[in-house]
């Protein structure tokens, strides 16, 4: 007895306590004690209704399987508009880098090492059917996502060595050597629990439109294919109290209504038979809210700050070709293009450069020296990095905006002349008379008017540059092989960035067909600050490890960076009201409401 005893005190569970918020690095800021979060209206009057708009169609109400990649409809694992059908064992606060609160599991375990993660769910938690929601349904859920999941979900499986069951209410999840620190939080809030009973194995994987068996706060109420889903609040939500969705949910009714063309759906948003439209093109912003409705103020335009990173859009140089190996020469090419030409003669001057991978976050290296923390880290690495970028002094030249401005050609000239190159008769050769001649592949008009303005300045300094846009298959066939010299890309930066970065930038994805490593980068540099910040274990550590590696991406020059727009804009009929308390990562749309229920 005392053997047993003593093999059970030694079980690393044993001695982790009950937690009711977890975060990536560092405590969560909430209390256990905590209401509801920051940014809702916690006395906001349920009631009324809303009705969204999407371009796209729908043939599928189950989003966890191949076929429902491009079709299923939207509200049934959505992080735009809610989940309004399906949940996880947490959610996560927007307000914070990345730290998650009870849902479905009221409490987690796990040890320092993470080296599993025990999940207690809430014994009120049910099915709209009226069934608990049990360990059992976590298990099943894990196992049935592996065998006829889709991507993401049925890779979850392959970083868990072990998942049992705990006592009444608990779902312990013993990880292998492929998981890392952020593995439990990748599963606590990004995987869905299903309920076990009420879901046909054998037609897992094939579309349905028949309504599931959800944990969430609404029901379907009505499903005409392809145009039209109709969701009802369930009045017995088992959540509704719970800190965590104190606040959402406020609808009564929601619709979402499917558009073949963009313009349609605007068009019904200045109906009013969509009640919100989200807004990204800024010639659009500016010039097409001249109709009756948003001129009398029946319409508001709502222009919101986050206090996100910006990620990187530009065109990206395929370093598996040799005119692209020497840093020097995709520095040079870099500087060729004119940020301030293009944004103010395409973009109406809406536009900011981009300059960093986190820029307008805590994680950028952007005017930033490297401490004495970040060069520990970094070793000997830092040797290899720009010094400019090192001290924090790096920016990109702003140009006259002319296209053709003379000193920062120079800067570009100079660069590829330490490559070796040379302009011979208004033609830039290498060292035995080649052209410097490569292509860049677009998929659409706005990618295409960007590459003829690069290919114009290019051409000043007698570098060819040829545009191809191709159609959408071929453009997919071409990026998954690795098969272009330069391709627009945008790569979204988290707060919390993570196993992301293996497939972006590592090594081992550099020849892995369908990867993101686009760059085709193979560095022991990189890899070594991408382990960093997967090994950070406190927030100062994790800063650290990001803005390092932020470093020696932008020293190495693997994109020519574009732009970035710092806001983000919706319209929205009066009668929609919103929380006045902006979180960290911008509006939340699950949190507000119908004024005229109020």
């Amino acid at each position: 007895m005392i053997a047993a005893l003593t093999s059970l005190a030694l079980a690393p569970w044993l001695h982790a306590a009950p937690l009711h918020g977890i975060a990536m690095h560092g405590e969560p800021a909430l209390p256990a004690d905590y209401r509801h979060f920051s940014y809702v209206n916690p006395d906001v009057k349920k009631g009324g209704k809303i009705t969204y708009g999407v371009v796209g169609t729908f043939d599928n109400l189950n989003p966890f399987i191949l076929k429902s990649m491009r079709t299923t409809a939207r509200g049934m694992w959505d992080p735009q508009f809610g989940s309004m059908m399906f949940e996880s064992l947490m959610t996560r606060s927007a307000d914070e880098p990345f730290s998650l609160y009870g849902l479905l599991a009221e409490s987690v375990e796990w040890d320092d090492t993470r080296s599993f993660a025990q999940f207690n769910l809430n014994p009120k938690a049910r099915w709209s059917d009226g069934k608990p929601v049990t360990p059992e349904d976590v298990i099943f859920t894990f196992e049935l996502l592996r065998d006829k999941g889709r991507l993401p979900f049925n890779r979850r499986m392959e970083s868990i060595a072990r998942l049992e069951k705990i006592g009444e209410h608990g779902v312990r999840f013993t990880f292998n050597d492929k998981a890392d620190r952020e593995t439990p939080l990748i599963i606590a809030a990004y995987m869905p629990v299903l309920p076990k009973h009420a879901v046909d194995i054998e037609r897992f994987d094939q579309s349905s439109l028949s309504p599931p068996v959800g944990s969430g706060p609404y029901r379907i109420k009505s499903v005409a294919p392809g145009e039209r889903i109709v969701y009802v609040r369930d009045p017995n939500y088992w959540g509704k109290d719970i800190p965590a969705k104190v606040g959402f949910d406020n609808y009564d009714e929601i619709a979402v209504e499917y558009f073949l063309q963009e313009n349609t759906l605007f068009e019904a948003f200045k109906k009013g038979e969509i009640d919100l439209y989200l807004d990204g093109n800024p010639g659009h912003w500016n010039r097409a809210y001249n109709f009756p409705a948003a001129t009398s103020g029946a319409i508001v335009k709502d222009v919101f700050k986050p206090r996100l990173p910006t990620g990187m859009l530009g065109f990206v140089f395929n370093t598996r070709r040799p005119y692209f190996a020497d840093a020097r020469v995709r520095e040079g090419l870099s500087l060729v293009f004119d940020f301030e030409w293009a944004n103010r003669n395409l973009f109406e001057n809406a536009y900011k450069r981009t300059q960093s991978y986190w820029q307008n976050s805590d994680l950028s290296s952007l005017g930033v020296p490297a401490g004495p923390l970040e060069r520990e880290m970094m070793g000997d690495i830092a040797s290899r990095i720009d010094p400019a970028v090192l001290d924090g002094t790096y920016r990109m030249p702003v140009t006259d905006g002319s296209g053709r401005d003379r000193a920062v050609l120079k800067q570009a000239v100079d660069l590829l002349k330490e490559a070796g190159y040379a302009i011979e008769d208004g033609v830039m050769v290498d060292a035995g008379g080649k052209q410097l001649a490569f292509e860049v592949m677009t998929q659409n008009a706005d990618q295409e008017k960007l590459a003829l303005a690069y290919q114009r300045s290019l051409r000043a300094l007698g570098i060819a540059l040829s545009v191809r846009t191709v159609d959408d298959s071929q453009f997919q066939s071409r990026t998954i092989s690795f098969n272009f010299d330069m391709v627009m890309k945008s790569f979204t930066s988290s707060l919390s960035p993570g196993i992301e970065q293996v497939s972006r930038w590592g090594s081992q994805a550099r020849d892995r067909q369908g990867s993101e490593n686009y760059a085709g980068t193979a560095d022991p540099d990189l890899d070594k600050l991408i382990a960093n910040m997967l090994g950070a274990r406190t927030a100062e550590s994790f800063q650290a490890a990001v803005r390092s590696f932020d470093r020696m991406l932008i020293s190495r020059h693997y994109f020519v960076p574009l732009y970035h727009l710092g806001e983000q804009w919706v319209a929205r009929h009066r009668r929609i009201g919103r929380p006045e308390t902006l979180p960290l990562y911008g509006y939340q749309l699950p949190t507000w409401w119908d004024a005229s229920a109020q």
